[in-house]
C-alpha cells in the first residue's frame, strides 16, 4: 500500500472519530484530498485508494491536472482565491467553488459557464474571524450576497465556508466554526435549502465536524509537506 493511501486511512480514521464523537454518522462528513503543488500521479495513487474529490488552489497548475486525468471520474474543487481574468476556465472545469465572496464574481461564473455542464456548485465564503487579511464577506453581508448569487442560473448555492483564524485551542476552535454554522442556520431558516459547510482542516477537523462541517479540506496530512509555486 502507498504512503498517499495509508495516510488517506489515517485521515478517514480521525474522522470517523471526530464524528463519533460528535454523534454523527461517518458519510455525513466528506473528505476533499487537497491536492495543490502535487502532480497528477499522486492525485492518481488518491484515486486508486478510494479517493473521488480533489481541491485545488491555483488555475493553471489545476487545468494542467484535470487534462491530464480526464476520464478519471475525478470531481474537482477550486478552493483558492478567485481573480476576475480567471473565472472562464473555473466555470468551465471545475464541479464546485468553495471561495465565492463577491456578486460580481458569481456573475462572471454564471455567465461563463457553458451549456450543457449543469450549475456549478458554490460556497460562499465568509470572514468569520474579522480579519482584515482574510478573504470572505462579512456575516453582515452574506444574506444579501446569498440571496443575489441563489438567483443566478448557472450556479447552485449549497451552502457557506470559512478559513478561521489559526487557534490552537478547541474550544476557540469550535466557537469560530460556530458562527459560521449559525449564519447556515440562519439562512436556512429563510428557506435557501442550503446543505455544506466546508470548514475545517488537519488542525481544527476535529472541532469543524463537532459543529456540523459536511465537507472537511485536508493536504499535508494526505500527500506530505508542499512547497508553494507561484501563480501562472
Amino acid at each position: 500500500m502507498s504512503t498517499i493511501a495509508n495516510n488517506l486511512q489515517a485521515v478517514d480514521a480521525d474522522i470517523s472519530a471526530a464524528a463519533q464523537a460528535a454523534q454523527r454518522s461517518r458519510e455525513s462528513v466528506r473528505l476533499l484530498a487537497v491536492s495543490k503543488t502535487f502532480g497528477p500521479d499522486a492525485v492518481l495513487e488518491a484515486l486508486r485508494a478510494g479517493q473521488s474529490a480533489f481541491g485545488e488552489n491555483y488555475v493553471q497548475e489545476a487545468l494542467d491536472k484535470i487534462a491530464a486525468l480526464e476520464g478519471h471520474g475525478i470531481e474537482w474543487h477550486f478552493i483558492g482565491p478567485i481573480q476576475s481574468n480567471k473565472t472562464r476556465p473555473i466555470a468551465n472545469h471545475f464541479d464546485w467553488v468553495h471561495t465565492v465572496e463577491r456578486l460580481k464574481i458569481a456573475q462572471r461564473l454564471s455567465e461563463q459557464r457553458e451549456a450543457g455542464r449543469g450549475p456549478l456548485n458554490i460556497c460562499l465564503q465568509v470572514n468569520v474571524s474579522g480579519e482584515e487579511s482574510k478573504s470572505g464577506c462579512t456575516p453582515e453581508e452574506l444574506p444579501a450576497l446569498a440571496d443575489a448569487v441563489r438567483a443566478l442560473p448557472n450556479l447552485r448555492l449549497r451552502g457557506l465556508m470559512a478559513i478561521p483564524e489559526p487557534e490552537t485551542d478547541y474550544d476557540k476552535q469550535r466557537a469560530s466554526f460556530r458562527k459560521l454554522r449559525n449564519l447556515f442556520d440562519q439562512l436556512n431558516a429563510q428557506g435557501f435549502g442550503l446543505d455544506t459547510l466546508s470548514m475545517g482542516m488537519s488542525a481544527d477537523m476535529a472541532a469543524a465536524v463537532a459543529e456540523g462541517a459536511t465537507i472537511v479540506r485536508v493536504g499535508s496530512a494526505i500527500f506530505g509537506a508542499r512547497s508553494y509555486p507561484q501563480e501562472r
